[in-house]
């Protein structure tokens, strides 16, 4: 099954954990790509200051554009899914 989100994250932030809990609640874990800001420099400028950041994948696993920034909640989560 495709990955239709990116997770944009740290290691050991518990903001992250919860919010990959919440996803999990929604959707198999297969469908989201956990990505660690920190490899990426461009990625710690974008988001370093606002993870966990949620972001929906177009049907060719392309960034469609729909983010979801921290705080957001299970219900916000399925309505970025279906939209």
């Amino acid at each position: 099954m495709k990955k239709i989100f990116n997770l944009y994250s740290s290691d050991g932030c518990h903001l992250c954990e919860e919010a990959l809990q919440l996803c999990t609640n929604v959707m198999p874990l297969n469908q989201v790509n956990v990505i660690d800001i920190v490899e990426d420099d461009k990625l710690v400028e974008l988001y370093g200051v606002s993870i966990p950041v949620l972001e929906r994948l177009d049907e060719n696993e392309k960034v469609s554009g729909d983010k979801l920034f921290w705080p957001f909640t299970q219900q916000q989560i399925k309505e970025l899914k279906i939209n």
